[in-house]
């Protein structure tokens, strides 16, 4: 065999071992216990809606991939397909509300119009502003 073929292999098989590492550790990657994490803002669903319909680019990049704790009353609550359970908070607009995502073992108890504080990781604007990994604050 060639010399420069046999630096070739080694190269191409250290480089594979890197990535399944890399991707192995990204894949079993724990998300962050947001109910002990201190939150970036703290904010009413109401708001938190209105600066997004006001200003979606200024809004995103103050909230977007940051901890946000919000208040608000439940409109509805619904399960998704992957068994997460959504819960969407009355914003005073009949077109869009906050949706919070929980994991299976998230709020079932609830009832919609009580009144809640959540904090989860915002994850952006689609007519609904989406709030990913929530956690129920007491």
């Amino acid at each position: 065999m060639k010399p420069y073929l046999k630096y070739i292999l080694i190269i191409l098989f250290l480089a594979g071992i890197t990535a399944a590492i890399i991707g192995l550790s990204l894949y079993f990657k724990k998300h962050k216990d947001l109910a002990s994490t201190k939150p970036d803002y703290v904010i009413s669903a109401v708001d938190l809606q209105k600066e997004f319909e006001d200003n979606e680019k200024t809004a995103s990049e103050k909230y977007i991939n940051k901890i946000i704790e919000v208040n608000g009353t439940i409109s509805s609550i619904s399960s998704a397909d992957s068994n997460n359970i959504n819960l969407s908070l009355k914003t005073g607009s009949d077109l869009s509300s906050v949706i919070c995502t929980f994991a299976t073992t998230g709020p079932s108890k609830f009832t919609p119009g009580e009144d809640v504080t959540i904090r989860g990781e915002c994850a952006g604007f689609l007519m609904d502003v989406l709030l990913n990994n929530c956690a129920l604050i007491n």
